[in-house]
């Protein structure tokens, strides 16, 4: 029995050593890749691939790309790995024309930021220049002088809550209906504080009102296509619908001149 266990053990010796040897090699190849690595990665430290090297701003309309890059604090040079892209995007995002970003690294060394923004809801007149109007009813202190036809321009209205009124009622419309109105004006009544009149991009004019404005104008198109194309008027949504054409109303004004006329003349003679 003692020979037979001698026997086996010297058996087992040459396995036991092939063991330990590939154990060893395993344990200096992974000495040999970790040295490896930091080596390679003090020369990516200390190499140009670890530095910023071009910056892009993209969906930005509003905003211009120079005013994204200085809030952003990203410059070229700058150490790729100090780049903090959350805080990047939470200070982009404070901008007023800024609805949220994202900060993408393009690797080895180039960063692009997606800027998505607030939609352009209409302008607002005011000291002879028209303003844009963002979708959450803040009013930019930036516009154009020259009468703008990409969206509504707004007219009578103050910075309060009647305009923030005004542009969640429109930004409720289908966007072809926003499309058809040129012009909005607020035109209070003793009736009605929120009477509106609408001059439309195909001729028409609207009389409603800001408390029923999405949902009345939402069958504007549908109302249109009822009248003839070729006699235009006022379409007054303000209680129920109808329309008045133009030239009923002036040949109503030009009987009443003449009725006028004639009993002057009468009284003369």
């Amino acid at each position: 029995m003692r020979k037979e266990n001698v026997v086996s053990i010297e058996e087992r010796i040459p396995k036991l050593k092939q063991h330990r040897k590939k154990k060893a090699n395993r344990r200096l190849l992974f000495l040999l890749a970790l040295f490896l690595f930091m080596i390679l990665s003090v020369i990516y430290f200390q190499s140009p691939l670890s530095h910023v090297k071009t910056i892009e701003v993209k969906g930005n309309e509003l905003v211009s790309s120079e005013t994204i890059l200085s809030e952003s604090k990203l410059k070229p040079g700058m150490n790729v790995w100090s780049v903090n892209k959350s805080e990047t995007a939470e200070r982009l995002n404070k901008l007023p024309e800024v609805k949220s970003t994202e900060v993408k690294l393009s690797f080895p060394n180039s960063f692009v930021i997606q800027v998505n923004e607030l939609g352009k809801k209409a302008y607002l007149l005011k000291d002879n220049k028209f303003l844009i109007i963002l979708e959450n009813g803040k009013v930019l202190n930036k516009g154009t002088e020259s009468i703008p036809v990409d969206a509504p321009l707004l007219r009578g209205f103050k910075e309060d809550n009647t305009l923030k009124k005004m542009i969640q009622e429109l930004g409720e419309l289908p966007k072809e209906v926003q499309h058809l109105i040129s012009e909005i004006n607020l035109v209070p009544k003793k009736t009605d504080q929120y009477h509106l009149t609408l001059f439309m991009n195909d001729g028409y004019e609207v009389s409603a009102t800001i408390r029923t404005f999405s949902e009345k104008m939402e069958h504007y198109p549908s109302i249109v296509s009822q009248l003839d194309p070729s006699k235009k008027g006022i379409i007054d949504l303000e209680v129920g619908s109808y329309f008045r054409a133009y030239e009923t109303e002036e040949a109503g004004s030009d009987a009443e001149e003449q009725g006028e006329g004639d009993d002057e003349d009468e009284s003369e003679g």
